[in-house]
Order: C-alpha cells, then sequence, then structure tokens
C-alpha cells in the first residue's frame, strides 16, 4: 500500500496495521463479516499496473498465457506472466474499463508489481504502449455483503452476476470499475467484488461503506482467507520463477489459454499440459502453529530429506491455525502425511477446493472461474 492511500484512507491504513490477535471480539465480528455479513477491506496486499495505448492490448496478448486482445469490458480475465523457461514471475486478474482510453489494468501481488512493471516495459519496444502504477490513480477495495452492496448500486446501475464479470460507471470525471471475484466456497455465503476506486473519490467512498449498518471494516490479512479459500493463487516474491502454471492449477481456473498463440514460456506451459503428466497440483489445507510463510517447503514424513511442495499462500483461520495454498507432489497428497517444514513440523489437513480439477484442452472451464 503506497503512502498515498495512508493518507487518503487513515481508518482503513489503521485497520491494515491492527493487530488482529489481540482483540478476540473484534476478529470473531470480521470473520463473521466474511462469511456471511457485509465487510469492507482495504486490498492493502495488492498492487495494480495500468496500461494505455493503442497497442495495449497486443502488447500484452504476447506477454501474459490468456487472451487479451478479445477481452471485453463485461468481463475480467485471470492471466499469468512466465518467464523463458515457463514458471510463472507473475499472476494477474485483468480487466478494462470503458474510458476514452480503454485503459487495461493487471491487479498482481504488491511486493511483484514494481519489477514486473519495469520488466514488461522492457518489451514494449515499438509498441504504442504504455505501463504506469496505478495505484497513484485507483484505491482497491474488496467489499461483499447487502450493505456494501447498497452502496455499490449508488454508483453502478447493475452489479455483476456472476465470477470475474465486470460493470463500469464514473466517479466525477474518473473511471471506476467493480469486478466479481470468484467463489470462496464454503468460507463465505455471498458474493464478493473488488472495486477499482479513483483516488480522487476514494475518501468519500470509504465513509459511505463505513458508515452502512452492518458493515464491518475487516483487516486485509483477515480478507486474504477469503482468496486462499476460492484456490487462485497469487505469485510472490518468495515464490517467483516456482511453478509452471498448472502445478497451481492455473489453467483449471481459467488463466491459461491454449489457443491464443505465443507468450513467453508458452512452448513449456503447452508440453506440461499435451505431453506430460502433470505430478503436482495446488491443495487447500490447514495447519497449525506458527504463520506459514509462502515459499516455505513441506515434507512427507517418510522422506523428510526431499520436499515435496511449498507454501504458496497463507491466512488465519477463524477457529485458530491457518488455511493454506499448497503445492504438493500429487503422490504426497496420496499418502496424506505432508507436514510443514520438517518431518517433526504441523501437519496439514486438506480440505476441498471450490472447483474441480478437469483439463481446459477437453472440458469448459467451471463456470465459477470460467473466463
Amino acid at each position: 500500500m503506497t503512502s498515498q492511500w495512508r493518507d487518503l484512507l487513515p481508518q482503513a491504513a489503521a485497520a491494515s496495521s491492527l493487530d488482529i490477535s489481540s482483540d478476540a471480539s473484534a476478529r470473531a465480528a470480521q470473520f463473521e463479516a466474511l462469511r456471511a455479513g457485509s465487510f469492507v477491506s482495504l486490498a492493502s496486499d495488492t498492487g495494480l499496473i495500468a496500461v494505455n495505448g493503442a497497442d495495449a492490448a497486443a502488447f500484452l496478448h504476447g506477454q501474459l498465457t490468456n487472451d487479451v486482445e478479445r477481452l471485453s469490458a463485461a468481463q475480467a480475465r485471470l492471466a499469468g506472466y512466465c518467464s523463458a523457461k515457463g514458471r510463472l514471475l507473475a499472476t494477474f486478474l485483468m480487466w478494462r474499463d470503458t474510458s476514452a482510453e480503454a485503459t487495461l489494468y493487471l491487479a498482481c501481488d504488491a511486493d511483484v508489481q514494481a519489477a514486473v512493471q519495469k520488466r514488461l516495459s522492457m518489451f514494449v519496444l515499438r509498441a504504442k504502449a504504455k505501463l504506469t502504477d496505478g495505484t497513484a490513480t485507483h484505491v482497491l477495495l474488496q467489499v461483499g455483503g447487502p450493505a456494501a452492496e447498497a452502496v455499490l448500486a449508488n454508483t453502478f446501475a447493475s452489479l455483476p452476476a456472476a465470477a470475474l464479470a465486470a460493470v463500469h460507471a464514473t466517479l466525477g470525471d474518473a473511471p471506476t470499475s467493480l469486478i466479481r471475484l470468484p467463489d470462496a466456497g464454503t468460507a463465505r455465503a455471498g458474493s464478493r467484488f473488488l472495486w477499482s476506486v479513483p483516488v480522487a473519490r476514494a475518501a468519500e467512498v470509504w465513509d459511505a461503506l463505513t458508515q452502512a449498518p452492518g458493515l464491518v471494516v475487516v483487516a486485509p490479512a483477515l480478507a486474504a482467507w477469503l482468496d486462499v479459500h476460492s484456490g487462485v493463487a497469487r505469485v510472490t516474491t518468495a515464490t517467483q520463477e516456482q511453478f509452471v502454471p498448472q502445478m497451481v492449477n492455473w489453467e483449471v481456473v481459467g488463466g491459461v489459454n491454449f489457443r491464443k498463440g505465443c507468450y513467453p514460456g508458452q512452448e513449456v506451459v503447452a508440453r506440461s499440459q499435451y505431453r506430460g503428466t502433470i505430478k503436482r497440483r495446488l491443495h487447500l489445507a490447514h495447519v497449525t502453529g506458527t504463520a506459514p510463510a509462502p515459499g516455505q517447503e513441506l515434507v512427507e514424513t517418510s522422506d523428510p530429506d526431499q520436499p515435496c511442495g511449498m507454501v504458496v499462500q497463507a491466512a488465519p483461520a477463524p477457529n485458530g491455525g491457518y488455511d493454506v495454498l499448497v503445492e504438493v507432489k500429487l503422490a504426497a497428497r496420496e499418502t496424506d502425511d505432508v507436514r510443514l517444514g520438517s518431518a517433526d513440523g504441523p501437519a496439514l489437513s486438506f480440505m476441498a477446493l471450490p472447483y474441480e480439477i478437469i483439463d481446459p484442452t477437453e472440458a469448459p472451464a467451471s463456470p465459477a472461474v470460467a473466463s
């Protein structure tokens, strides 16, 4: 989160830095809002890249794992950015607004944004495309529940009805977008949205949301619990270049288009899909003990000297411990004896993802995450 956001939204910044372990009742109220109530949370862990220019879509189409040229304003898509070896450098949620410039936005992990933006910019060459820091113009909020939807209805004529659908409006003279986020399974009873709010109207929007009856301000560290339960992986600094997209189910959730043509690492990704057997997958699990860190290794008790996977994301769970997305060898998952860090580390208790593992080259992607 930039210092500008802290200046604009001091209450949100305070919520971002809240010690969520110090007040059990506040923590419980926030989790209840996430599960079945109304909430707002500053997406302080999310960076935003804005891409403008006549060749913006064509340029990104040749760099990312998904189709950008056919991305309509009515939808958002997941996409990855790979190294030449087919390893993910970043994962994006992307959309385009309906302004005269038709700006394309790439939301990614805040810690990788600057480096990825710089790397992408190096390949623009003669294309008419310019990448800028989208957090200079927009603040990202995650919202959900009836009280939040009542506030949203003051800006948007309708709300997105399906996952990864997008709607747009203007606040003042600036564009604003609302994207319905992927389903978080049984972790949440209702829908949730990512709202891209113009900086000039951020304080006004925040006040309207926080004054809505029944709406709870949720610390970003707790709101991340829904992201974990969506099963949509986020690549961070600690996990860059660790995964071919299939290792984190990226093709299953609609983040890879196998018909779009070339992009960095495309041959490796395609070979993994068509010529190889995918031996590692993303799983949802629960673990106790100290907070797991992205990139932390996992081992089997029977073979503790050889890592069998790693932590991708982690978030505090409502009843203690942490819920995690982990990349694990399928053979190790079948033993159901995977531990964090070492053979005597805490054991992972696996849970069901909110989607089935279906090969998108053979069957349609799940409607919850279709692109």
